[in-house]
């Protein structure tokens, strides 16, 4: 199983840690869709859409990785399989960026803004689901299609066939 995680698309979810009513239910809905095509949840690991996104991920057995801006790996949501500390604080959102194939912001505040900055930096494509109406994010009307968006641009398709 370990041999085929470098495989795998890493997508991306960025967001902020107090989102405005309803991103959490999308961001649940996004990790969920992540898990299920067999993607691995890249994310700043904290609270708010990281939370949602982790524990959308998990609960439907996928794999979660908290790339976080203090030094202690406690301070990750319980959603989070691996937790890397950074002790870089809000520069570290340069290292969620570098390690996703593709980003999927969801709502978002100035973090969120500097996440997509980096990713368009890296080259990385950018989804938006009620974020930053910027250059170089695609926007998506929902979950469903934010999810289905990464995967192409990823260049990868599900691993788990038959599931949507």
């Amino acid at each position: 199983m370990h041999s085929d995680i470098r495989k795998r698309a890493r997508i991306g979810v960025i967001g902020g840690a107090r989102p405005k009513p309803g991103f959490e239910d999308q961001a649940l809905e996004v990790g969920r869709l992540i898990a299920e095509a067999g993607a691995v949840l890249v994310c700043g690991g904290l609270s708010g859409v990281m939370t949602a996104a982790a524990r959308g991920a998990r609960e439907a057995g996928g794999l979660t990785i908290g790339i976080l801006p203090g030094v202690s790996a406690e301070d990750a949501n319980p959603y989070i399989d691996v937790a890397v500390p950074t002790g870089l604080g809000y520069s570290r959102n340069s290292l969620v960026a570098m390690n996703a194939d593709v980003l999927i912001a969801v709502d978002g505040e100035f973090g969120t803004l500097s996440e997509i900055a980096y990713g368009n930096i890296f080259g990385k494509p950018v989804i938006g689901l009620g974020t930053w109406k910027v250059r170089g994010v695609t926007p998506a009307e929902t979950p469903a299609e934010a999810v289905r968006t990464a995967l192409k641009l990823a260049g990868r398709e599900p691993v788990r066939p038959g599931r949507r």
